[in-house]
């Protein structure tokens, strides 16, 4: 028998036919039975080119005459007794669909095609190849059925992707009769838990109860791993809990469970007690739980873990180095990330993606842009996900051109269909202020879900589009789109830039029937909305009410505090906020210091900055120059200012210079203002504020020649200032009014009433501020 199998296995296609010399010279004169199985395994036709040769072959017509019907007739009928025994071991050599139909085909020839275990076989075979079609028609082509038959084909349909056939074929077996067993509802189960159907879930665990499966420990934990894919996790947990026998596998579901909906305590408790009952994680363990610690940037766990990867070995493993660098890459600790990264000796698209998108969340989005390079110079085609946080770091930084080349990326490798990718476009536009590019993107999408919807609500906002946001809200309610609390965080601001402050109360209202106010999120955007429609008393209730605050929700309180020159309050609050324990971020320092500012505490200003940088090592940036630029141009102390600015380690950008200007204006000083503009013409070439901000310096002090000359210059560069505009709120309703415009019906009697406002101003002795105004007065 050791010969024949020898035989058999020289028959995969990836020997060359010296090989079946080799055996025909060693064992052509050895045993019937070993003649037998070569002459049914060249009667398959599978190897008819070699069987032909074989039939010339000198050693082969020799030992064929020398039998005169005698052993070759023994042959012949041993073939007929194990014909069906070879075709199954026949099967196992097929390692493509050509092969494997030619060996269907000889089933046909041979009578076998109803052959129950045969059919079982080839459905299982035809599946593993990914060819349902000719599975199902294998088996719709078998008049008598068994459970094993039933369970290959739903088996093939639930591993292939197919979920919804699995479940049919299974309510089908019922109603024919046929009971499922211990094999059967493992496979259902995991068709779903992969559709989060768990209504047909409960029903199959009914069935399990009802055959006395409920202990079986891989039919329980096909039931846990269901119930935590459909976000039941506490029944899964509660199967769990009473399992009497449990293996790695069943561990591995409830942990991925937990990890999956965010529960990462939970997944990191159950991850170190398995260890405890003397139940060794391995690699699909270890995964969950890292990726619990990636959702709730659990660093600390996630290092122990490491730890344990590395005492097992299991770091080695690619999957699991991948979740390892993926962890730390979300935690934030990119150093450690990219030399693990570094350290990999085989980088999949996968590894690279977790990189790109660790320095695209995290703020590094240069990074983000180089390594996609980088990725493309060694031949890895990127994917979804490497061109969506691509196109987030084009966003962050404003690159334009650079988007617009990934999005023609994005075209030639057909990912425009993809949702996540459409909607990294959409953001991408709309930070980048093409929001008619983005608008086009978002009509165009043939699938939109609620993520979408938000990207093109906040990119209008962000590009200075309140009232299209508005009407985008309004229009994804009518679509029965379900708004979530990103959805809501990028609506709130489109009230605050209106400064509708009673539209902007009944928003808070739909906020708190919805359930959103808890979110923290969503309650800083209203204490923000609040603060900038100059309702400080409701702003800070928000803020009080609030059951749980980050330090986003304390620097937003501040920032509403200084922008209304409430400079003590927000030092206060700010002291209020350390005492809590809640250390300040670079974020909470540019609220502090421009609160200093605008209530021109120059010399606590001046301490905060110090601390900043000494007591909690943040390094500044730009913003945080121009507050101090902001808060000693303020204070009347320019020369000071420039000499900071001269200080700073990194070049100064238009924010700094901008602050500078606007001092300059203030306080009248022409030349260190001629200096500060020269820079803005240079970094803002484009920009209408550094021109008028000039003009009217050189006007306030009489010099309206050369005030006459910026505008000239201003003119020349195509560079055009908006017209000026005022909102006001009436009976819910937001009027917008710009510098002499007429196109109002209502224009008329808005300039007649204007006119007595100005002549009632002038009997109150009203006297206007003329410093500024662009032309001589006297004349």
């Amino acid at each position: 028998m050791a010969s024949t199998t020898a035989l058999i296995s020289c028959f995969d296609h990836r020997y060359k036919f010296s090989n079946y010399r080799h055996f025909l010279t060693c064992f052509l004169v050895c045993d019937v039975q070993l003649r037998a199985t070569l002459t049914i395994c060249y009667s398959t036709n599978i190897v008819l080119k070699e069987q032909s040769r074989l039939n010339s072959h000198p050693l082969w017509k020799t030992q064929c005459n020398n039998t005169k019907g005698g052993l070759l007739k023994q042959a012949l009928s041993q073939q007929e007794k194990s014909v069906e025994s070879n075709v199954y071991s026949l099967m196992y050599l097929c390692t493509n669909l050509k092969s494997l139909k030619q060996v269907h085909a000889h089933m046909f020839r041979t009578g076998l095609e109803q052959t129950i275990s045969l059919n079982t076989k080839l459905v299982n075979m035809y599946a593993m190849n990914g060819d349902m079609e000719d599975a199902r028609l294998v088996f719709d082509s078998i008049c008598n059925t068994d459970i094993l038959l039933w369970n290959a084909i739903i088996r093939g349909y639930a591993k292939k992707g197919f979920p919804e056939e699995a479940i049919a074929l299974y309510y089908e077996m019922q109603q024919r009769g046929m009971q499922p067993d211990n094999f059967t509802f493992p496979f259902v189960l995991k068709a779903c838990a992969s559709l989060s159907f768990l209504l047909e879930g409960k029903e199959v665990h009914d069935d399990v109860v009802k055959t006395g499966l409920e202990s079986d420990v891989f039919v329980v934990t096909a039931l846990i791993d269901m119930y935590a894919k459909c976000g039941s996790i506490e029944v899964a947990r509660d199967l769990f809990d009473k399992m009497p026998e449990r293996n790695v596998v069943t561990w591995n579901a409830i942990v991925a469970g937990y990890a999956q909906y965010g529960y990462a305590n939970e997944a990191i408790c159950l991850f170190n007690r398995m260890q405890l009952e003397d139940v060794e994680p391995d690699a699909v363990t270890t995964v969950s739980v890292l990726q619990a610690c990636s959702q709730s940037a659990a660093l600390q766990q996630g290092i122990s873990i490491h730890g344990f990867l590395v005492k097992c070995c299991l770091e080695l493993d690619d999957f699991v180095g991948n979740s390892l660098l993926d962890m730390y890459a979300k935690c934030g600790s990119l150093d450690i990330a990219f030399r693990l990264f570094n350290k990999m000796s085989k980088r999949e698209v996968v590894s690279w993606n977790a990189m790109i998108v660790g320095y695209a969340q995290n703020g590094h989005a240069r990074e983000a842009l180089a390594l996609l390079s980088q990725m493309r110079l060694v031949g890895l085609i990127p994917t979804s996900v490497t061109m969506s946080s691509a196109l987030q770091a084009c966003a962050d930084l404003g690159f334009l051109k650079q988007g617009m080349c990934i999005h023609a990326d994005v075209l030639k490798c057909g990912l425009d269909s993809d949702v996540s990718v459409g909607n990294s476009l959409v953001a991408m536009y709309a930070k980048c202020a093409r929001a008619e590019v983005a608008c086009q993107i978002f009509d165009d999408m043939p699938n939109r879900n609620v993520v979408s919807w938000s990207a093109m609500i906040a990119g209008y906002v962000q590009g200075g589009h309140p009232t299209e946001a508005l009407a985008l809200f309004r229009q994804m309610q009518l679509a029965n789109v379900k708004p979530n609390s990103v959805t809501m965080v990028s609506v709130v601001p489109a009230y605050s830039y209106l400064a509708a402050l009673q539209q902007g109360k009944c928003i808070h209202g739909y906020i708190i029937k919805t359930g959103f106010e808890s979110d923290v999120a969503v309650g800083t955007a209203l204490i923000d909305m609040y603060s900038k429609c100059g309702n400080l008393q409701i702003a800070r209730h928000q803020f009080d009410q609030m059951p749980k605050r980050n330090v986003i929700s304390w620097s937003a309180m501040i920032a509403g505090y200084g922008m209304h020159g409430h400079g003590e309050e927000a030092l206060a609050l700010f002291a209020q906020m350390k005492e809590t324990g809640m250390n300040p971020n670079h974020i909470t320092f540019v609220c502090i210091l421009s609160a200093c500012s605008h209530a021109g505490l120059l010399d606590k200003g001046r301490h905060f900055f110090m601390s900043m940088i000494q007591d909690y090592r943040i390094t500044p940036r730009m913003e945080h120059y121009a507050c101090m630029v902001d808060l000693l141009g303020r204070a009347g102390h320019l020369n000071e200012a420039q000499e900071f600015i001269e200080k700073m380690p990194l070049d100064p950008g238009a924010t700094v210079w901008g602050a500078l200007l606007g001092a300059c204006r203030v306080h009248c000083d022409i030349e260190l203002g001629k200096h500060a503009a020269e820079y803005l013409f240079y970094l803002e070439p484009d920009k209408a504020g550094s021109y008028v901000l000039l003009s009217n310096i050189y006007a306030a002090s009489g010099r309206w020649d050369e005030g006459a000359k910026v505008r000239a210059n201003m003119k020349g560069k195509g560079v055009g200032k908006p017209p000026g505009c005022s909102l006001i709120e009436i009976n819910n309703k937001v009027y917008a009014f710009l510098s002499r415009d007429r196109s109002d019906p209502e224009s008329v009697k808005v300039y007649t009433t204007l006119e007595s406002l100005l002549g009632h101003s002038e009997e109150e002795c009203y006297v206007p501020n003329t410093n500024f105004v662009l032309h001589d007065v006297e004349e």
